[in-house]
């Protein structure tokens, strides 16, 4: 399976969608967006990341599969690295997996998981990562996160195996993609001022105050 991939790599270009927390995306970007630089010039793939105000973001990588295999065995190592160093400052002994979440079509996600869980069986046991298929659909999407867990070099192998099921198996009908929503900031009213609440501190809101003093101001029909 592997061969054919790697074999018609050159000719089938693939576009991988991984959601990522604040926190991953900003390693990923790096000090004034260097890492990822270096990760689009070394792998040769497209990577974007989705702008917004949001606690959860898309990270989209799109290029032939040999690049798409590069910029994810950087994304994992980097990742590696986060958990190696934060753990430095712990106590903790035993090294937590590195954790992607892939983001995919609902329609695909039957032929990743496979006649009665055997696929996705497979994929665990040739790979050693751990493979999880979330039940339920993105909020507003036809799109479902398949959860992966395990060494740098495991997420590659499975991450591979994971592209040929997509290239086999294209999504059925019209895919509706997910948007992290943005983080919705508390409102809270008082002497005929809103404030959104940052952190500690209110802060005055003058567009809400204005459309509610044009709100009550406005004459009846």
């Amino acid at each position: 399976m592997e061969s054919k991939v790697s074999e018609g790599g050159l000719n089938v270009t693939l576009t991988i969608r991984l959601l990522m927390h604040g926190k991953e995306v900003g390693s990923i970007i790096g000090k004034k967006g260097e890492t990822v630089k270096k990760m689009r010039e070394e792998s040769g793939a497209r990577i974007n990341i989705s702008e917004g105000n949001c606690p959860e973001r898309i990270v989209t990588i799109t290029g032939p599969t040999d690049a798409i295999f590069k910029a994810f065995a950087m994304i994992a190592y980097k990742f590696e690295e986060d958990i190696i160093n934060s753990m430095s400052n712990s106590t903790a002994t035993s090294k937590p997996p590195v954790t992607l979440r892939l983001v995919v079509p609902a329609s695909q996600c039957g032929s990743l998981i496979g006649k009665g869980g055997s696929k996705i069986k497979e994929i665990r046991e040739s790979t050693g990562a751990q493979v999880q298929v979330a039940g339920d659909m993105l909020p507003n999407s036809t799109e479902r996160a398949v959860t992966i867990s395990g060494t740098p070099d495991a997420i590659i192998q499975c991450v591979k195996q994971i592209c040929v099921v997509m290239l086999e198996s294209p999504p059925k009908g019209a895919t509706i993609p997910y948007r992290p929503k943005p983080a919705s900031t508390p409102v809270i009213f008082a002497g005929g001022q809103a404030y959104t609440i940052q952190g500690q501190y209110a802060i005055p809101h003058p567009d809400v105050s204005f459309y509610l003093v044009f709100l009550f101001s406005a004459p009846p029909c």
